[in-house]
Parts: C-alpha cells; sequence; structure tokens
C-alpha cells in the first residue's frame, strides 16, 4: 500500500512539474483537448461514427509528443510541440471532421508545408544527436546533416502519398483530392501509336458514359494533388534544412533554430 502510494505521490509531482516547465503546452494541450472531447460527444449523439474515431484518434495523437519525452528522454522545444499539437488539431479535426479541405483550398497546402518543416526537424534532430554523441564515433559536415535531414522529411511526405493512394484505390475515399484542367496532353489520344502527345486545350466540359460531369473542363484524379503536396513538403523542408544548416555552422547559437529541435534531455525528469 505505501509503495503504491509513493507511486501516485511521485506521478503527481513529477506532472505538477512537468507542467510548471511546459505551462504553454500544456494551456494549448487542455484547450484542444476539450474541443475536441466535445466534438466526439456531439459525434455520439448524432451517432457519427467515422467523426467519433477521428476525434478519439486525434486525442491518441495528442499523447505521442509527451509519450516520446517521456520514453526517450528527447526534450522537444515548446514551440514544436505546440505547432505538433495544433498541426494534430488542424488536420483531424477542422480539416477532417469540419471540412476545411474542401472549404479552404489553401488548407492542404498549409499542413503539407508544415508538415515538410516539422519532419526537416525531426530528421534533423535524430542525426545531430548521434554527431553530437562523444561516444559514437559518426560525424557529418553541416551539409550532409542538412541533406540527411531534408532527405527524411521527403520520405514522410512521399510515405504519406502512399498512404492516399492506397486509401483511395482500396476503401474508395479521396484523399487526393481532384483537379479540374482545362487542357491535357497525352500519348494514349495518339491514334498512329507514335510517343508524340497529343494535346487538347480549352476544354469546357467532361462526360463519362454519356452523362456529362457538373464541371468546366477535364477531371484529372490525383496526380496534380500529389505533385502539389511534394512540391509543399520540399518548400517546407528546403526552409527547415536552410535553418538547420546555420544552426550547426554556428554550433547552436541560433536562437530561432532552437526553438523547433528535439534535444537529447539529459535530466530525463
Amino acid at each position: 500500500m505505501k509503495k503504491s502510494k509513493k507511486k501516485k505521490v511521485g506521478f503527481f509531482s513529477s506532472l505538477v512539474n512537468q507542467i510548471r516547465k511546459h505551462k504553454v503546452t500544456f494551456a494549448v494541450f487542455v484547450l484542444l483537448r476539450a474541443l475536441v472531447i466535445t466534438a466526439m460527444v456531439f459525434s455520439a449523439i448524432s451517432r457519427n461514427y467515422e467523426n467519433l474515431f477521428v476525434s478519439a484518434l486525434s486525442l491518441l495523437l495528442f499523447l505521442v509528443p509527451a509519450f516520446i519525452e517521456k520514453n526517450f528522454s528527447i526534450k522537444l522545444p515548446t514551440a514544436l510541440e505546440v505547432i505538433i499539437l495544433l498541426f494534430i488539431f488542424a488536420a483531424e479535426i477542422l480539416g477532417e471532421m469540419n471540412s476545411y479541405y474542401t472549404r479552404f483550398p489553401f488548407w492542404d497546402t498549409m499542413l503539407h508545408a508544415i508538415n515538410g518543416f516539422i519532419c526537416a526537424a525531426v530528421g534533423f534532430a535524430m542525426v545531430d544527436i548521434l554527431n553530437s554523441n562523444t561516444k559514437i564515433k559518426f560525424s557529418l559536415s553541416p551539409f550532409y546533416l542538412t541533406v540527411a535531414a531534408f532527405c527524411f522529411s521527403m520520405t514522410i511526405g512521399v510515405l504519406w502519398e502512399f498512404f492516399e493512394f492506397g486509401c483511395d484505390m482500396l476503401i474508395g475515399t479521396d484523399m487526393q483530392k481532384d483537379f479540374v484542367v482545362s487542357s491535357i496532353s497525352s500519348v494514349l489520344l495518339n491514334e498512329s501509336g507514335l510517343n508524340k502527345p497529343i494535346i487538347i486545350e480549352n476544354i469546357t466540359s467532361t462526360a463519362v458514359n454519356g452523362t456529362a460531369l457538373p464541371i468546366n473542363g477535364y477531371l484529372d484524379i490525383g496526380l496534380i494533388d500529389t505533385m502539389k503536396d511534394l512540391f509543399t513538403n520540399f518548400a517546407g523542408a528546403v526552409i527547415f534544412s536552410i535553418i538547420g544548416y546555420f544552426y550547426v555552422k554556428t554550433r547552436g547559437k541560433s536562437k530561432f533554430a532552437r526553438h523547433f529541435i528535439p534535444t537529447v534531455d539529459d535530466k530525463n525528469d
């Protein structure tokens, strides 16, 4: 009994210390969690089980930063942790449940840019931690360290596009959003069989099985959206890679970069 009481006291004292150290993160966490729980309640009342699942998933994802800090002795900067929490809320609750992806054309683009930035920061930290460890014979120049962070971010972006494509093909979702274009270029339209594309411009309507679609042009299925997402991820990764490069060059003197790069928690509270 005494041991269990001591464990409880130790747990609550540790929790209080964490709250004191990360007041901003805790406030954001509580606010977002309250909003998600509210959304979950309304989803349950309206029997919208898909939104109920998304809400439950969001609550689970909110715990990931704290889980990483506690179990892997990694210290996440307050700014990075807040961005991750807001990113989850913006992607799942606002994007999926409230249809922000279709209401606001820039929403998906914004999230992919942030994703590229965050993943580059994580990839950078993973290699930099090894690079700074004197016990491990592992040393990379600032340039190669930056390239490693950039490649990690782009790999995550590509894997996510694989996931979207898989869901669209196997489940019939529309994660890779369609685009309406006014011109196409395709070798399949070349009746001679030559590898020379036939260009059709000024397309104003499209028909499927004799039925006209309610769009003013040709429906591109997913390709433009995928490339747009990858280019946006690329932009976010490049921005952080440049920041990370000068961070290593000045050996951690950049105050701005410190807000986004995870480090090893030596104290391991």
